[in-house]
């Protein structure tokens, strides 16, 4: 039974949390099937490393358009109504999945179409993503706030790495069905999108230039220190110790269990994530919350470790299931901590840094994961990232002490930068 001020007991907010967690498992389950039928293609005529080296260049594909439109995503986020920027973003999504799956029916799909969808994914992210993250803090009361970022972590973060599992699941069924449930996932999403009524908009400030505007949004996250180290911890790590690109290549080329194999393998973090959400909307964290996080992130890259080495099966599927849990640890608190930490009318710009940083640490670290998959072999490759990772947190617990000291998710007193406020938020 929910507590009577549950931001879920708010229609708004219901409507929401369902329309992002079906939009990022569906997102997110597409994303596999795509990996998996490009490393199929490759491998057709490419040896593993070449074809491992095409699934980093899928991630390179979906981080270049969000690289290039940061600054403008997150103004239009804090300037139009954040509704309809998820609404608009939620139908190219659904079409992008439709067209996918008559490729695929017909026999008709390429490496260039595979790749040109995967731009396509890019671009929309950029511009849902600052909406999505700018838009929960509009539907509840101030007192709920801490808990509706919470749920709405949870359902952001649960849909990410559970959605490949579905994915994997899904294809292993027939890539038909898999296009066919993420398109119909996407359309239910968007349709709860329309339930959603009119909510508070930060009133656009005329008296500055857009390009200050969006200058304000990096100044913001460069001055916050626990926000810019909660943020660039997650990018480094992530980017350097992310396994998820090479999961095809385990599942085909080391564990040898196919498709059906590539789903469970991928399920594995969706379960340590799901447990992660559960025991959070049970018991949310309230103290200690920089040290946790830290703490969060070396067992997860512990964990990485284990499964770059591992060659049998169980172990391996164990070993992401921690990974996934550890992740969902980490991100509960920095997506806490940057709200919390944020004035409302730069939530959309300080969003778009935040989504740059993790679009970074997911795409672009699949590229990066490619490249040195070519180099050093699969194995190779996620045994530096593990290394690495646990290096960049060491580090990063001397350089930003502020990250290690904060003991709870309450901010100091922010003041709300739009003039015509001028409120001072607790």
């Amino acid at each position: 039974m929910l507590p009577a001020d549950h931001p879920l007991r708010i229609a708004n907010f219901r409507a929401y949390w369902v329309s992002r967690f079906l939009g990022t498992i569906a997102v997110s389950a597409q994303g596999m099937v795509i990996g998996w039928q490009v490393y199929g293609l490759a491998r057709q005529t490419m040896d593993i490393k070449q074809a491992a080296f095409m699934l980093g260049m899928i991630g390179l594909v979906q981080f270049v358009p969000l690289f290039v439109l940061t600054p403008v995503v997150g103004l239009a986020a804090d300037t139009f109504d954040r509704r309809w920027i998820v609404r608009i973003t939620t139908t190219v999504l659904a079409l992008n999945a439709m067209l996918l799956g008559f490729l695929t029916s017909a026999g008709a799909l390429g490496l260039p179409a595979l790749f040109a969808a995967a731009a396509v994914v890019g671009v929309v992210r950029a511009f849902s993503g600052p909406a999505y993250g700018a838009l929960a803090p509009n539907l509840v009361p101030r007192e709920s706030l801490p808990t509706a970022i919470a749920v709405s972590s949870i359902a952001w973060q649960t849909g990410t790495i559970a959605g490949p599992s579905l994915g994997g699941v899904l294809y292993a069924l027939h890539p038909d069905f898999a296009y066919g449930t993420i398109a119909a996932m996407l359309l239910v999403a968007l349709g709860t999108i329309f339930l959603i009524g009119k909510v508070p908009q930060p009133p656009a400030q005329k008296d500055r230039h857009p390009l200050q505007r969006i200058a304000d949004g990096f100044a913001y996250v460069r001055d916050n220190r626990l926000v810019l180290a909660a943020i660039t911890l997650d990018l480094f790590v992530v980017l350097l110790a992310g396994a998820t690109a090479l999961l095809p290549v385990y599942a085909r080329d080391i564990l040898h269990v196919g498709a059906s194999g590539l789903g469970l393998l991928a399920a594995g973090m969706g379960i340590g994530a799901s447990a992660g959400s559960i025991w959070f909307s049970i018991r949310p964290m309230k103290s200690n919350v920089g040290v946790k996080m830290l703490i969060a992130v070396l067992i997860f890259a512990g964990a990485i470790l284990t499964f770059g080495f591992s060659t049998w099966f169980p172990l391996s599927v164990a070993a992401l299931a921690v990974a996934g849990a550890a992740d969902m640890v980490s991100v509960y608190v920095r997506s806490s901590l940057i709200q919390l930490h944020t004035p409302d009318s730069m939530r959309g710009r300080v969003g778009a840094v935040s989504q740059l940083t993790i679009s970074a640490s997911n795409e672009l670290g699949e590229a990066e994961t490619g490249l040195m998959a070519s180099l050093l072999g699969p194995v190779g490759a996620v045994a530096f990232g593990g290394i690495a990772a646990i290096v960049i947190t060491l580090a990063w617990s001397r350089l930003f002490p502020e990250l290690r000291l904060a003991k709870t998710f309450d901010p100091p007193e922010i003041v709300d930068l739009t003039p015509d406020k001028g409120v001072t938020q607790p």
